[in-house]
């Protein structure tokens, strides 16, 4: 079942990689994939209207894409520790 949770966040999160992009490219025609992991070279990034709020819809998944990953490889405690 996890399994299925992994693939679609992988899922979401290209979807979401290829929106941010298109976004980006709304201010900057050019822009790579490579010189989106950087927006903050670009201050024209900076003026759209969404682009932060989508990006940072992507860091969420991918967050919650590396959670889920290690939760499958066993690598999370089951409860939180305790204070």
């Amino acid at each position: 079942m996890l399994e299925l949770g992994a693939q679609l966040y992988e899922r979401m999160i290209s979807q979401q990689q290829a929106k941010v992009l298109r976004l980006a490219r709304e201010a900057v025609p050019n822009m790579t994939p490579e010189e989106l992991r950087n927006p903050h070279d670009f201050p024209e990034l900076k003026e759209h209207p969404t682009f932060e709020f989508e990006d940072g819809i992507l860091a969420g998944l991918i967050s919650a894409h590396v959670a889920l990953r290690a939760e499958i490889k066993g690598r999370l405690p089951l409860r939180p520790p305790a204070s």
